[in-house]
């Protein structure tokens, strides 16, 4: 069988920029294809995503060559399987328990939400992303993984930090050294917390990894608050500003969702629409096949969840923001022993939450006409602003 065929056209400036008319294209013509400048070979149909991912024997998340172990100084639980893997990962789980969620969860983030929105000005244009998105979604995120004292601020500049250096695939330096910087503070302020959040235990990810009967080992601790940290912002944040984005363009489509309450449905086709996380890295354990395709041991491929999302096979016009479509599984969250763990607090607190909230509050608002939100990022994808008038 033939190895994947080598692309050295497609560039990482390009997949920032503007990727889904290239996974548009390649889904037509070269569903698996090894690009050069990602150093990967790139799955762009769902079918090949979904079975990657849910096989883990197959395809490890040990991905040696990613940029995430030097940008997060860690081997983090996303790039271990089986035992490993999992015992870091239930390390954490229980913060995210139903119970948690709506005993502690809810009512932290209604509260925090309201605060905000009481701060938004009436009848002026604001952008949402610096106003609203990111700070709220940095806000109940320090609550629920037991730092409350890092500042909204800070936790916006962590979480861009570790993002940027995760997806640098260029190996450039700047990112890198930026995310050194982000770690000196926060090693420093989960240590300040260490011997407070054991003396008075709470349900914060830290706390009831602290006071585990059998704990892992602070180094390890300390990665997964900061995996968290960096997945944790930016997917509430840009899923929300997607999802207005949408809302805002069509009327006939918000008109629908306010009356018929479906904010769940918008929740859902808004990340959809344009994933959050955009790619993930899976490497062969064994030599594979896909379509016909050799995958040699020890290759990495790269499932292209955002490309799955719009696959022709599945979602039509897979392309348009569009809430009237019939519910068909996406893979923006995930899925097998990797799938999100913030997923239900997540579809919480944008789609239950602060979806029908800012609307109740401003249900006149309106995008700015000429105003692009400038969509960008390749490994993590959403509006850099959103500028609309409240009202």
């Amino acid at each position: 069988m033939p190895l994947a065929p080598v692309d050295n056209d497609v560039t990482i400036a390009e997949l920032t920029r503007a990727p889904y008319p290239i996974y548009q294209r390649l889904r037509a013509e070269t569903p698996v294809l090894d690009v050069s400048a990602v150093g990967r070979i790139l799955l762009t149909k769902a079918t090949d995503t979904r079975a990657v991912k849910d096989d883990p024997e197959t395809w490890s998340s040990n991905d040696p060559n990613t940029p995430m172990e030097r940008a997060f100084q860690a081997h983090t639980l996303m790039r271990k399987d089986g035992a490993a893997h999992l015992r870091e990962r239930n390390a954490m789980m229980p913060t995210f328990s139903a119970k948690n969620i709506k005993t502690h969860w809810v009512p932290a983030y209604e509260k925090i939400a309201s605060e905000y929105l009481d701060r938004l000005p009436k009848d002026e244009i604001v952008d949402l992303f610096p106003a609203l998105a990111g700070p709220v979604a940095a806000n109940i995120l320090s609550v629920i993984l037991g730092i409350p004292e890092a500042g909204d601020d800070d936790m916006q500049e962590w979480s861009q930090a570790l993002i940027d250096g995760a997806g640098n695939f260029g190996w450039e330096d700047a990112p890198f050294k930026r995310v050194d910087l982000a770690h000196v503070q926060m090693n420093k302020l989960m240590e300040d917390k260490r011997d407070a959040l054991i003396a008075e235990p709470d349900q914060s990810a830290l706390s009831i990894m602290l006071n585990a009967e059998d704990p892992i080992e602070w180094s390890q601790m300390v990665a997964n608050v900061k995996i968290a940290i960096g997945g944790g912002i930016n997917e509430p944040r840009d899923a929300l500003l997607t999802i207005l984005y949408g809302l805002l363009s069509d009327p006939e489509q918000l008109n629908w969702v306010k009356e018929n309450e479906k904010w769940s449905d918008a929740f859902e086709e808004g990340v959809r629409w344009v994933a959050p996380i955009q790619v993930s890295s899976r490497r062969a354990t064994r030599d594979a096949q896909i379509r016909g395709i050799d995958i040699p041991e020890g290759r990495v491929v790269m499932t292209v969840q955002a490309s799955a999302n719009h696959d022709e096979d599945v979602f039509e016009d897979g392309h348009l923001f569009n809430v009237f479509r019939d519910r068909k599984p996406h893979q923006s969250f995930g899925a097998g022993p990797h799938h999100c763990m913030g997923t239900h607090i997540s579809r919480m607190m944008v789609g239950k939450i602060m979806l029908p909230m800012i609307f109740e509050r401003f249900p006149n608002m309106s995008l700015v006409p000429d105003e692009d939100p400038n969509w960008f990022g390749f490994g993590f994808r959403g509006p850099l602003r959103l500028p609309v008038r409240l009202s």
